[in-house]
């Protein structure tokens, strides 16, 4: 989750920082399908250029900030795990906090992808709680818990990540093409330009350290993603060639990265296996055999097999209720009257709500 503190909030008001947050999910969103629309961003590099200089948050009826005399950071001068049994937005409630503030021994803020992680954690009550009091809980965390310079570092951070965000709106605005909307190769198109004008923005904003810190991973799988999807397009390459193209940009990603794809794409893999083996299995027992040799574990097994009983046993009820209704059907009651039988037939074979809904949905299914 996200928060951006600002010395004088110009931009901070409910509705913006809202809709800032909203955008920070976009290239994810948008690498899942290239069926998503995708903004192509108005310029905004110079709404970014320049982040207002911090100088303190306002704070509101019970959110009290640490005071310079009670700022004495401990000595591991990090954040903590949780922020205990009551914190300050209910949806936090049993929670650990994503992500840390850690200095290190020299005082510095120590720059990784858990700052971001912090600030999000916070910013993510925003319409839960103001946008006032989410960014005080950081500055209070900042000011009591590290040494300087790095509070005042992680603070003009948090300042610029607003900005950031808030600018990063336009990458949202701009929708596609009706006409085109459907086409593959527009929706890779429009993909591109949100990805490198929303690479373009951060790198405008953000030191390269920063940069690299918050956003490094992403835009590696982001790219990764988009040659993906550009490879599955080509005409000119055979399924194993495609294959190719794709393991040579996946040996790209960081290595963290790349052991997770692997591990994505075996289980999508053993997925796919254990799918076949059910559709392929002439009973249940049979199905439950065929996962066990494929690695699945008994108790599972067990549990697909009593799931697959109870379905066959769904059908042949469904049969049976279809069966009753066909007569009924004939028999010449009015509308109304051939309602109220089909309810009772449908309580009389399927007395479990669940049951009755799928009975429902099966009916909408054959009409």
């Amino acid at each position: 989750m996200t928060r951006t503190p600002t010395a004088t909030p110009r931009w901070l008001f409910p509705g913006a920082l809202s809709a800032a947050l909203a955008g920070g999910a976009l290239w994810y969103g948008l690498a899942q399908t290239t069926q998503h629309t995708t903004s192509a961003p108005a310029p905004v590099a110079e709404q970014a250029g320049a982040t207002p200089e911090f100088s303190g948050y306002p704070s509101e009826a019970g959110t009290s900030l640490a005071s310079a005399e009670t700022r004495q950071p401990p000595d591991n001068a990090t954040t903590p795990k949780t922020l205990g049994p009551q914190p300050f937005a209910p949806s936090l409630a049993g929670t650990d906090i994503d992500g840390a503030l850690r200095a290190d021994e020299d005082g510095r803020l120590v720059i990784n992808l858990q700052v971001r992680d912090f600030f999000d954690y916070f910013l993510s009550t925003v319409g839960e709680v103001s946008p006032e009091v989410a960014i005080g809980q950081i500055q209070q965390m900042a000011q009591k818990y590290l040494p300087e310079p790095a509070a005042s570092r992680a603070l003009a951070l948090l300042d610029q990540y607003l900005a950031y965000k808030q600018a990063a709106l336009s990458v949202m605005q701009t929708r596609l093409d009706p006409a085109r909307q459907s086409d593959p190769a527009y929706q890779l198109s429009a993909l591109g330009d949100a990805l490198t004008k929303l690479k373009k923005l951060r790198q405008s904003t953000f030191d390269p350290e920063v940069h690299k810190a918050f956003f490094g991973q992403e835009e590696a799988y982001s790219e990764y993603t988009l040659a993906t999807l550009a490879i599955r397009q080509r005409q000119d390459l055979s399924d194993q060639g495609k294959q190719a193209l794709i393991q040579w940009h996946r040996n790209q990603l960081p290595e963290a990265m790349q052991a997770t794809e692997e591990q994505l794409l075996a289980s999508s893999h053993q997925q796919q296996e254990r799918v076949a083996a059910i559709a392929a299995a002439n009973s249940p027992e049979d199905a439950g055999q065929r996962l066990s040799e494929l690695g699945l574990d008994s108790e599972d097994a067990t549990e697909v097999v009593r799931y697959l009983k109870d379905r066959e046993q769904f059908a042949q009820r469904f049969q049976t209720f279809q069966d009753a209704l066909s007569q009924q059907s004939a028999s010449g009651l009015a509308e109304q009257e051939r309602e109220a039988y089909q309810d009772a037939l449908l309580q009389q074979y399927f007395p479990d709500q669940q049951e009755r809904t799928w009975a429902r949905l099966r009916m909408l299914g054959n009409s």
